[in-house]
C-alpha cells in the first residue's frame, strides 16, 4: 500500500532540523541556559559566558560545552569581540524549528 504525498508534508530538511534543535533542547540545562539567552537578548542585554555562570550553579567549562551544543543546532550565534564572546539567540532558526514543529502533527 502505498501512501499519497500531503501537500504540507514533513519534508527531510524539516526532520533534520527538528531532530538537532530538539537534542539541544533536551536538556534542562541547556532549556535554561537558551531562555536566558533569549529573554537577555530581548531585553538588550549583552551575554557573555561569565554572565551565563553567574546565573546558573553550573562550571564555567560544563556552561561552555551547553552553549557549544546549542550553537551546533543554530539556535545560539557566538560573536567574538576582544577576549568575550557574545551570545545571541538564532531568531530564524527558532522559527523554522516552531514552523516544523507545526507541521508534525
Amino acid at each position: 500500500m502505498r501512501l499519497r504525498k500531503e501537500p504540507d508534508e514533513f519534508h527531510e530538511e524539516e526532520v533534520m532540523l527538528t531532530a538537532r534543535v530538539s537534542d539541544a533542547l533536551a536538556h534542562p540545562a541547556r532549556l535554561k541556559i537558551f531562555r536566558f539567552i533569549f529573554v537577555s537578548n530581548r531585553n538588550r542585554t549583552m551575554i557573555c559566558n561569565k554572565d551565563v555562570v553567574a546565573a546558573f550553579d553550573y562550571s564555567q567549562a560544563t556552561i561552555s560545552q551547553h552553549i557549544k551544543k546549542l550553537a551546533e543546532a543554530g539556535l545560539v550565534q557566538i560573536k567574538k569581540e576582544d577576549k568575550f564572546s557574545y551570545y545571541f539567540v538564532n531568531l530564524g532558526v527558532l522559527a523554522k524549528y516552531i514552523d516544523a514543529v507545526k507541521k508534525f502533527g
